[in-house]
């Protein structure tokens, strides 16, 4: 019964880890560039600036300092009238379908690139924890 009782634990607790294990900041990064590559450049561009008056940019952008909105936009699209660095947007940003992960990975490449700088690491429990 002991040794039962111990495989158990140990099994639970191997499960546990890997189940809330986070990859590296800098993998994320690495994997939130490709997923920026294929659905954010065409309209942020590829160094972030996006295109003045229609699509708003990320480089040192003020409005990436609400992270719950930004992965909210990301998640769940985003329409209407925004205002970033002072210029006002007017447009529709819809759902591109990304996963839990593919979003914390590509909010962590926007946040550590082109001038951005975060001490937030955005895991997949965070984005979870993003609701409609």
């Amino acid at each position: 019964m002991r040794l039962l009782y111990s495989f158990l634990l140990t099994a639970f607790s191997i499960t546990s880890f890997n189940f809330y294990q986070q990859k590296p900041l800098e993998q994320s990064i690495a994997d939130g560039k490709e997923i920026y590559t294929d659905f954010c450049l065409q309209c942020h561009m590829a160094k972030g600036e996006g295109v003045k008056g229609t699509f708003p940019p990320l480089a040192k952008s003020d409005y990436l300092k609400d992270i719950d909105q930004s992965i909210y936009a990301i998640k769940y699209g985003l329409k209407g009238l925004i205002k970033v660095n002072g210029v006002s947007y007017i447009g529709n940003m819809i759902n591109q379908g990304l996963e839990e992960e593919e979003i914390a990975d590509v909010m962590n490449y926007i946040l550590n690139s082109w001038g951005n700088s975060s001490t937030v690491i955005i895991t997949e429990e965070i984005v979870a924890s993003i609701k409609k």
